[in-house]
């Protein structure tokens, strides 16, 4: 028979896989941050709307939203590189 302590006892945790699930929050969270940033200068703030904008303003929105973007893609790039060891649990 299982005594008490034995039966509380849980496998522990595997820490990669906390790894992998704060990388996406990561990636998730600075390209919905990237967006918002964009979308609010973009469109709230008339930006990138030809009718409420002007030419210079326009040019450096867009130049900002191109390098940002590359930025961005960089720093996933960066995130993502690094491959995670694979573990079987089934074996």
């Amino acid at each position: 028979m299982e005594s008490p302590e034995q039966h509380d006892q849980k496998e522990p945790f595997d820490m990669g896989i906390v790894a992998y699930f704060v990388r996406i929050m990561r990636t998730l969270f600075i390209g919905f941050f990237w967006m918002m940033i964009n979308v609010f200068f973009g469109l709230y703030l008339g930006f990138a709307v030809p009718e409420e904008s002007t030419p210079g303003r326009m040019i450096f929105f867009y130049s900002w939203f191109v390098i940002s973007l590359a930025g961005y893609l960089y720093l996933v790039y960066r995130l993502w590189r690094k491959k995670a060891p694979v573990q079987d649990n089934y074996k």
